[in-house]
Order: structure tokens, then sequence, then C-alpha cells
């Protein structure tokens, strides 16, 4: 069987962790920020897990992590 292609878009925003879950960042975090309120901006921090729904459909865009 042919290698997979890895999607580069998927690539630049899809971390994988060591123990092999999915990590991402937060939309619409870096547009206009300064109207946002600071409570908001604060939930932009940081990575976050990927929807269990979206595992699957994401590890075909990245397969060799």
């Amino acid at each position: 069987m042919p290698k997979l292609k890895t999607h580069k878009g998927a690539k630049a925003r899809i971390h994988i962790t060591g123990t092999g879950k999915l990590m991402r960042r937060k939309r619409m975090s870096s547009h206009l920020r300064r109207k946002k309120p600071k409570k908001v901006r604060r939930q932009y921090e940081g990575k976050r897990l990927v929807d269990a729904s979206d595992v699957k459909r994401l590890t075909k865009l990245v397969p060799y992590g």
C-alpha cells in the first residue's frame, strides 16, 4: 500500500501529544482582539482537545503525526 500524504493545513493546526491525543487552538483568536472582553481573550489561551467525533477524520489528514 502506498504512503499517505499529510494534509499540510491540518498539520499546521493540529498537535499530537505523546499519548496520541489531538490538540488544537480555538478559532477566531487573533482577529479583532481589542474589541473582545478580557474574559473572552483569556479563553483563547492554551490548546484544547479535539472533539471525539472529529478524531477519526483528522487522523486521516495527519496519518504520521
